[in-house]
């Protein structure tokens, strides 16, 4: 993928939460509700300041991510999907979620 987003946008890709179950039951795709996390895959540069000077962004590529319900818009780059945000639509970063899955 080569997409770089532009000020302070950064490309999302939603991870997966396994199959969920209520009661016993499984609940089918359709009812599923899309996940709130996600892993960073690209950011831009940060968001330009009146004297030209920018703001660096908190979160990096390959941080581990909570963002709302409803947060950025749907893209499909080289068939997969993305979501594309701004910065200040993070709610906050996961910490030590690589070590997690390392283990």
């Amino acid at each position: 993928m080569n997409v770089r987003p532009l000020h302070d946008r950064i490309i999302v890709q939603r991870l997966d939460e396994g199959e969920q179950k209520v009661g016993g039951i499984i609940i089918p795709d359709t009812a599923k509700e899309k996940p709130q996390q996600g892993k960073v895959i690209a950011v831009g540069a940060g968001k330009a300041k009146d004297d030209g000077k920018r703001i660096a962004l908190d979160v990096k590529a390959g941080d581990t991510i909570l963002f709302g319900k409803y947060s950025g818009q749907e893209i499909k780059l080289d068939g997969t999907d993305y979501l594309i945000m701004r910065e200040d639509e993070v709610l906050g970063v996961i910490e030590g979620a690589h070590d997690k899955k390392k283990k």
